[in-house]
This record gives structure tokens, C-alpha cells and sequence, in this order.
């Protein structure tokens, strides 16, 4: 072993040296070459850091460098994901997407275009006008459709999603079915109303009465009962002296 090389290493090194850091690495890390200044320094990773790709070898795993207008990547040929201002297209960075694609700067790919789509149209909503289905002769009939499909940035854009157009229906009468209920309960409370107060009315009487017949009674009990006066015509009758 030469003098500079030390078999007792930290961070992951399996050979070392004083002048230029990890020689080897440990089984399963990968080696990769740190420049610091004018110096470069070997290390000991898990994984390869960002700029660079990994390659297992039998003696020892290495990390490569990706190509310049990449961020990350997956071989030297094939990026993951591109530095700022070029967008990702079938592992190549663009900075400009082919005809037909459009440039998404959220994800910084180049995509397909989409275009909008809707559903189809509903029937025909019934003919009206303020609200109401009755008492005119001209309206408007609406019909709507949804938007299954929102459009990308370069998509054709949605259409509308409602149409009106004029009608015209039979002339009738609208059918006062609010007012009408409102009469109806006014009545059904009226009467109610009338006949609490005809049964009040009655308790009362019946009241009055059982009162009037209790105090006669009372009246009755209490007054000493009349003697009868004599017949004053029998007392001045003729006397018979014909004996």
C-alpha cells in the first residue's frame, strides 16, 4: 500500500488518502469526484447528487456527469428534468418544443395541446318570461351543455355553454296558486277564530244559566212557604133556614 494511502477512512471511503479524500468506496455507495477550488476531492454517496448519474460497475460504482442543460438524468443521453429555460421532451431539453406540442412552464415539459370539449346540448327549457310560464304570449326557451374537457394554452378555446332563442306559447291565464293558499289558511284561522268565540260564547250562556238555576233553588229553600188564603166566596155563602 502506498504511504498515502490509509485503510482506516471515514465517511463511507474504503481507501483514502490525506491529498485527495476518498480513493474507494464501501460496497453499494457510489464514488464521485467534488472539486473544491483548484482541488477535486473524492467522496462516498448513497446516491448520485443533482447534475449527475450513477453506473454500477463490479469493483466500483461511479457517478457521471449530466450534460450541461440538464438537472437531473437518468444516463448522459437521457435527462429527467432540465435546468431553467429549456423544457423536457422525450429525455432532451429543448428551448423551444416541436410543431405541435406547446411548453408548460409549471411543469417546464412540452405537452400535447388540448383542445376543449363539451357535452352535448339539453332540450329546450320551457318557454318564459320574468320567471313564469304563463300569462304572456312571447318568451325565451334556454338550453345549456357542460364543459367535459378545459382547454391547455394553445387549445382551441370552449364555446358557449348556453343558447336563448325567442318562443311563443298559447295564451292562458296563470293559476293564483300562492294567493289562493293565502285566502284559504286566512279562512281556515277566520273560522277557527269564529268558532272559539261562539264556544266561548256558549260556555258562557250555559254558564249564566246553571248560575241563574242554582241561585232560584237557593231562593227557593231559604223564602217560608206561603199559607194558603180562605175562600172568601164560601165564607158568605147562604145559609139554608129552611128547617
Amino acid at each position: 500500500v502506498h504511504p498515502n494511502v490509509s485503510q482506516g477512512c471515514q465517511g463511507g471511503c474504503a481507501t483514502c488518502s490525506d491529498y485527495n479524500g476518498c480513493l474507494s468506496c464501501k460496497p453499494r455507495l457510489f464514488f464521485v469526484l467534488e472539486r473544491i477550488g483548484m482541488k477535486q476531492i473524492g467522496v462516498c454517496l448513497s446516491s448520485c447528487p443533482s447534475g449527475y448519474y450513477g453506473t454500477r460497475y463490479p469493483d466500483i460504482n461511479k457517478c457521471a456527469k449530466c450534460k450541461a442543460d440538464c438537472d437531473t438524468c437518468f444516463t448522459r443521453n437521457f435527462c429527467t428534468k432540465c435546468k431553467s429555460g429549456f423544457y423536457l421532451y422525450s429525455g432532451k431539453c429543448l428551448e423551444k418544443c416541436p410543431d405541435g406540442l406547446e411548453a408548460n412552464n409549471h411543469t417546464m415539459e412540452c405537452t400535447s395541446i388540448v383542445h376543449c370539449e363539451t357535452s352535448e346540448w339539453s332540450p329546450w327549457s320551457p318557454c318564459m318570461k320574468k320567471g313564469k310560464t304563463c300569462g304572456f304570449k312571447r318568451g325565451n326557451e334556454v338550453r345549456v351543455r357542460e364543459i367535459i374537457q378545459h382547454p391547455s394554452a394553445r387549445g382551441n378555446p370552449c364555446p358557449a355553454t348556453s343558447e336563448s332563442r325567442k318562443c311563443i306559447v298559447q295564451r292562458k291565464r296563470c293559476q293564483k296558486e300562492g294567493k289562493g293558499k293565502k285566502n284559504r289558511e286566512e279562512k281556515r284561522k277566520k273560522s277557527n277564530k269564529d268558532e272559539s268565540k261562539e264556544t266561548r260564547q256558549e260556555s258562557k250562556g250555559r254558564a249564566a244559566r246553571r248560575q241563574n238555576r242554582e241561585q232560584r233553588e237557593n231562593n227557593n229553600k231559604t223564602q217560608p212557604k206561603k199559607r194558603k188564603a180562605p175562600n172568601k166566596e164560601q165564607d158568605l155563602a147562604p145559609v139554608d133556614t129552611a128547617h
